[in-house]
């Protein structure tokens, strides 16, 4: 299913200040949350199949992101906060629950979400990055190890500025490498489009990118969407949250090895190269996600799922929430709601 532009723009007060939203249908809540470097966008394939099975989906713009407030602190990015801008979300749209889905950093943004307000968010669905539960080494520390003689990109991205100076002078041509790398029918199938997570000493990100066509799922117009939001608002806010690292892994720290126990979902893509040095949260799913109906890998699939999959992944995401109990009337099982 095709984004229609039949949903509606809102802005509601979050402890930041603005939180820009678009929302679509009636029903149950599904909070649907973006990662890097993206937005609200990413998801407007699901918005309309997710309305027509009968649920209120509700994509947000990220803290730092398009339309929402860019806060100048850099510790104002940190997970803590994003928990409570989603429910500051529910309860600005008059719910008291809600399911929250979320791709890439909106992947540990949502199962942070659960682990903390499980009393909001009742189910949970992760998309390319598996959940792993606080605690282990420090963050900054394993960074460092993993690059070797090489700089792991998260690492890349913590002195302020430095990212900023490289991605500044060509917005547009920097997302579409980006988005080239880590797309199946694009990448360098050379180590999986792996290469693209480390940067040899005194290069740039972007060195590594592909060049060519852009993958299938992204057209011309639709890469002049992304760009402009970020040529507008830059992207400080959103490399900031990859600078909160440690501060997570301090203010988390009292939930070490939790698992998030709500009903689960995770999809991925095969060929998804950070699923490489994820493979052991993936593996860990029985006792970390005990809740987890399904854990699916695409085929021939890369790390932007719901873009590369769309139809795919809707038909998992609506065929989930449809065996959620989620009230009466809502789809839960044995109601006769959406997705039965």
């Amino acid at each position: 299913m095709e984004w229609d532009g039949n949903a509606t723009h809102r802005v509601v007060t979050g402890p930041a200040g603005r939180i820009h939203l678009v929302e679509q249908g009636s029903g149950p809540l599904v909070l649907l949350v973006h990662g890097f470097p993206e937005s609200w966008y990413s998801w407007r394939r699901q918005l309309p199949a997710l309305a027509a099975a009968g649920f209120r989906a509700v994509a947000l713009d990220v803290r730092g992101y398009g339309r929402s407030s860019k806060p100048a602190a850099v510790e104002a990015y940190r997970l803590t906060e994003l928990v409570e801008d989603n429910v500051a979300v529910v309860r600005a749209l008059g719910e008291e629950t809600a399911v929250v889905v979320g791709h890439d950093w909106g992947s540990p943004i949502a199962s942070t979400s659960a682990l903390l307000r499980p009393d909001v968010f009742t189910a949970v669905g992760l998309m390319s990055v598996p959940y792993a539960p606080p605690g282990g080494d420090r963050p900054s520390e394993v960074f460092a190890r993993i690059g070797g003689d090489d700089e792991f990109y998260v690492g890349y991205f913590q002195e302020p500025g430095r990212a900023e100076a490289e991605i500044e002078p060509d917005v547009r041509g920097w997302l579409a490498g980006l988005y080239r790398g880590l797309s199946a029918d694009t990448m360098d199938r050379d180590g999986g489009g792996g290469r693209l997570f480390f940067v040899p000493p005194g290069a740039r990100l972007s060195d590594r990118f592909p060049s060519g066509p852009l993958p299938s799922w992204l057209d011309e117009r639709e890469l002049d969407l992304y760009a402009a939001e970020f040529e507008r608002t830059g992207l400080t806010g959103a490399l900031n949250r990859y600078r909160n690292a440690d501060r997570d892994w301090e203010d988390l720290a009292a939930l070490a090895g939790a698992p998030v126990t709500q009903p689960s979902l995770f999809v991925g893509g095969a060929l998804d190269a950070s699923l490489g040095w994820l493979a052991d949260a993936v593996r860990a799913f029985p006792v970390t996600l005990p809740g987890l109906a399904a854990s699916h890998l695409l085929d021939g699939c890369g790390h932007w799922v719901q873009q590369e999959r769309a139809e795919e992944v809707n038909g998992l995401l609506v065929s989930w929430l449809g065996g959620l109990d989620l009230g009466p009337g809502t789809g839960g099982p044995g109601t006769g709601g959406p997705g039965r």
